[in-house]
């Protein structure tokens, strides 16, 4: 895994994420372990014992800026003629794009129920995947996408099917009676 840490004058970002404060004992120790040459316990984690290569960049003469959304060249897959809904046969782009959306918003499983992995497609161009019973609502969707990026609980958005377009306007329905197990659903802004 190829990550890029950056040391700005307030704090220090991973990969274009959330500026970290130098003062918060966690981001403390996570630059502890890297002046040490160690992995830091976060970043193994994430690779589950794979390589980590960490390049770093100084600017610490600088405020840290929030970087601006970049292109991203379409990266989907095909999809087979005649289904409702496509099932998802890619993988995320990282592992840790996974746990990160898996550790946002945890979702109770029942283990003992049959369960289904969606994938979010939200407004801001970003993704969330995550793991639900078959048995839960669409409702339980909006709920995960709302505490999972709660600037979202105050917008009134959607949520639809990808090709062909369909609302789901019926919240109380399971993913099951939806038909929308292993799929793509999009987060549209009304």
């Amino acid at each position: 895994v190829q990550i890029l840490l950056k040391l700005w004058r307030n704090g220090f970002s991973l990969d274009d994420g959330e500026l970290r404060s130098y003062s918060d004992p966690i981001n403390a120790q996570f630059l502890e372990s890297v002046k040490r040459g160690e992995i830091p316990v976060e970043l193994q984690r994430l690779v589950h014992g794979g390589q980590v290569n960490l390049d770093m960049e100084d600017h610490q003469e600088q405020e840290y800026v929030k970087p601006r959304l970049r292109f991203k060249a379409f990266s989907g897959e095909g999809q087979k003629l005649g289904s409702l809904t496509p099932e998802i046969v890619s993988t995320p782009s990282s592992p840790e794009e996974e746990e990160k959306s898996i550790l946002n918003a945890p979702v109770l499983i029942d283990d003992s129920m049959p369960a289904t992995k969606i994938q979010i497609r939200l407004a801001d161009g970003s993704r969330l995947i995550q793991k639900f019973n078959q048995t839960h609502r669409i409702k339980h969707i909006r709920e995960f996408i709302i505490q999972s990026r709660p600037a979202f609980a105050t917008t009134d958005f959607v949520l639809v099917t990808t090709f062909p377009n369909k609302e789901l306007t019926d919240e109380s329905l399971t993913l099951q009676e939806a038909d929308i197990l292993n799929t793509v659903i999009l987060q549209q802004l009304k």
